[in-house]
């Protein structure tokens, strides 16, 4: 580290303290040709994330998006809150795993996976938006999906949709 006032490379680190929540840590040096005291910061130089949306738009990714959606799915449910934090830490550590851009459908599986296996009622609410059902019959073909793997054979499995009849005047 130069030296501020004489600008010799030189010098001895006297004291370090984590700062930020152990974010960033705090030197204070001397130098060793003319012995002022400086100080010094080192912090951690963040490698943004990019996640790519379905319609090849870019944005950072935002763990934010990911508790929003996971709040709205679990709603009413008896799920801890902490579950859910461990939820969004695990998914983050895998977005920043050896790639620095991930397809937002990659996310969206990976918390359909966790979100089937926790609460099949979470799961449902959430693959309503994620997969963005446009009728009534894919969300009944993804709920047979669902109770077919599962291995239960409710009378929803037999259901079969009729869909109203239009009046005609």
């Amino acid at each position: 580290m130069k030296c501020p006032y004489c600008a010799n490379q030189e010098d001895k680190v006297i004291d370090s303290r984590s700062i930020k929540g152990g974010e960033a840590i705090r030197r204070r040096r001397e130098c060793l040709k003319c012995g002022s005291r400086f100080t010094s910061y080192e912090e951690i130089d963040e490698v943004v994330r990019m996640v790519v949306k379905k319609d090849g738009r870019r944005e950072a990714f935002d763990r934010g998006k990911i508790r929003g959606g996971l709040l709205k799915a679990i709603e009413k449910r008896e799920i801890p809150i902490d579950r859910i934090e461990r939820i969004i830490q695990d998914i983050e550590a895998e977005v920043y795993r050896d790639r620095a851009e991930v397809p937002s459908r990659d996310i969206g599986e990976m918390l359909m996976k966790i979100l089937h296996e926790l609460d099949e009622v979470a799961y449902v609410r959430f693959a309503s938006v994620y997969r963005q059902f446009s009728d009534i019959t894919e969300f009944m073909n993804e709920l047979k999906s669902m109770l077919g793997k599962s291995g239960q054979t409710p009378e929803i499995q037999n259901l079969e949709l009729k869909t109203p009849k239009k009046k005609t005047e």
